[in-house]
């Protein structure tokens, strides 16, 4: 995991459903409101894992991609 100001980063490549919601939430519960975690998955259950969780939750699913084998979320915590 790393961190920055406004991003923090969780890798969570290899790992099944619903393990990378689990791991982001955690770290999403820690966050200021308005910041950011970017999510980096590998489990194709994650997508639609990701917009239920941010539906449910209040948090905004701000951004997607794909590259390769690799699915990239950024999810700001709400306010």
């Amino acid at each position: 995991m790393n961190m920055n100001p406004t991003e923090m980063l969780l890798d969570v490549r290899g790992l099944s459903c619903p393990l990378p919601v689990l791991k982001a939430n955690r770290i999403l519960r820690d966050l200021a409101p308005g910041q950011k975690l970017r999510v980096l998955a590998t489990d194709r259950a994650s997508v639609s894992d990701f917009q239920s969780y941010c539906r449910e939750t209040g948090h905004a699913l701000v951004a997607f991609s794909e590259e390769g084998q690799t699915l990239a979320f950024v999810i700001r915590r709400k306010a």
